[in-house]
């Protein structure tokens, strides 16, 4: 682990007011970036599901790809502002720019020429989004945080992911009905703008680190050496558990709305229901106490922890089918997940290499989402489609999930222990 203590600055009111704006404008915005383009990319362009797929993906590679190479570009900066704040305000500012002008791809009168303006739209989005946020933002929480209050911080900022998800979830649909595509993007990306302006002067860098002599290309290099890659062991153990874990979620994960509406037959109001309990319960109120659990009783007990509660919560969610039961039931794999966040996010920023925390940050995407978006998904789909209920809706036919996506899940969630129980307990 990288002791920090010694040279970490302490956390002001104003620094930590700028983490709680940063992360919930963030995560806002990419809450609405996964779901609402989608549903505008349908419902304004084109009804065909493919460029939606094609925008997903393309996406993805480009926010991975950026935080890797926006992240060490931040660990290579030395400015009088510091490294990381540049990166963060123009990001945000950016940011909040390219999401409110995300509708202009509906103006066009050719359907491939919107499609196309959609995903360079949602591209440039990504990429300023990845750089303020999954590179900097992260970046920085490590440089301002120490091993003894990084799961605090962490639990906090849990909570704000959470409390946005709770708003896009159950809110922006709603709002959408209400003002209009349009009108909502230009919210969305004057909140995120905004929040770039207000924490200019609050955000605080501790004294620079001396000016790297490596080149650029070789600091990305160099990661994969033979050497670096035993000295860095810990690391890649653990983020090797964290896409086994996140990959597992994410077979179930796309198509738990439709389980719920079609294999359980819940109203809507009554997964609205579900989901918003799970989440305040499981997810906000939870949170911060995992935080201090996490930093108290040490990381790799509450992520080998967090493995066996979530494969167990998943398995009762599968044979739950009263209200009562799904709702117990899907806290009890919510809060593990929220515990595991905590736990492998603090772990892998311990365990930073000092002068290359922005690169990592980058990794950290590339393993946790990159992989399991792309994974996940697909066996979740076959799953659905090999084992699925063969069903007709709108005269097109189709299938209906059923509880195996949550067994396959939880026994994948189970794999994560391997890499854990290769890591020394010294090392968490």
């Amino acid at each position: 682990m990288n002791k920090t203590t010694a040279t970490a600055p302490k956390i002001s009111a104003g620094i930590w007011l700028s983490l709680i704006l940063l992360g919930f404008a963030g995560q806002l915005a990419w809450g609405v970036e996964n779901q609402f383009y989608n549903t505008f990319m349908y419902n304004e362009i084109t009804p065909d599901p493919r460029p939606i797929s094609w925008m997903v993906s393309f996406t993805a590679l480009v926010s991975t790809a950026t935080a890797i190479l926006m992240g060490t570009l931040s660990d290579r900066t030395r400015t009088r502002w510091g490294r990381r704040k540049p990166y963060l305000i123009g990001g945000y500012l950016l940011w909040g720019v390219f999401t409110a002008i995300f509708p202009a791809s509906a103006t066009f009168n050719s359907i491939s020429m919107g499609i196309f303006i959609a995903i360079l739209l949602d591209s440039i989005m990504s990429f300023f989004g990845a750089t303020a946020n999954d590179a900097a933002f992260s970046a920085y929480i490590t440089d301002i945080t120490t091993d003894s209050n990084r799961g605090r911080v962490t639990g906090v900022l849990e909570i704000v992911r959470w409390v946005a998800f709770l708003i896009v979830y159950g809110g922006a649909g709603i709002l959408i009905d209400l003002i209009g595509y349009s009108m909502f993007f230009y919210i969305i990306g004057g909140v995120v703008f905004i929040v770039g302006l207000v924490t200019i002067p609050l955000l605080k860098e501790g004294p620079l680190p001396e000016e790297e002599t490596t080149g650029y290309w070789q600091q990305i290099a160099s990661t994969f050496k033979m050497e670096n890659l035993r000295g860095n062991r810990a690391i890649f153990l653990v983020l090797i558990a964290i896409t086994l874990f996140a990959t597992s979620i994410q077979i179930f994960f796309p198509y738990l709305i439709i389980y719920l509406q079609h294999y359980v037959k819940l109203e809507a109001l009554q997964y609205s229901l579900l989901v918003a309990i799970a989440i305040l319960v499981g997810g906000v109120m939870l949170a911060y106490p995992f935080g201090i659990l996490v930093d108290v009783w040490g990381r790799r007990q509450v992520a080998i922890m967090s493995v066996v509660l979530e494969a167990a919560g998943l398995f009762l969610f599968s044979i739950s089918k009263s209200l009562p039961a799904l709702v117990l039931s899907g806290i009890l794999w919510l809060g593990p997940m929220a515990a595991w966040t905590i736990a492998t996010m603090s772990w892998t920023k311990d365990l930073f290499p000092e002068d290359k925390r922005g690169q990592f940050a980058g990794y950290y995407l590339l393993f946790n989402v990159f992989i399991a978006m792309i994974i996940g998904p697909l066996i979740g789909g076959w799953l659905g489609s090999a084992f699925g209920i063969p069903t007709v809706l709108d005269g097109k036919p189709g299938f209906i999930p059923t509880p195996l996506i949550f067994q396959v899940s939880a026994a994948g969630t189970l794999l994560a222990l391997i890499p854990l129980l290769m890591i020394k307990k010294d090392k968490d």
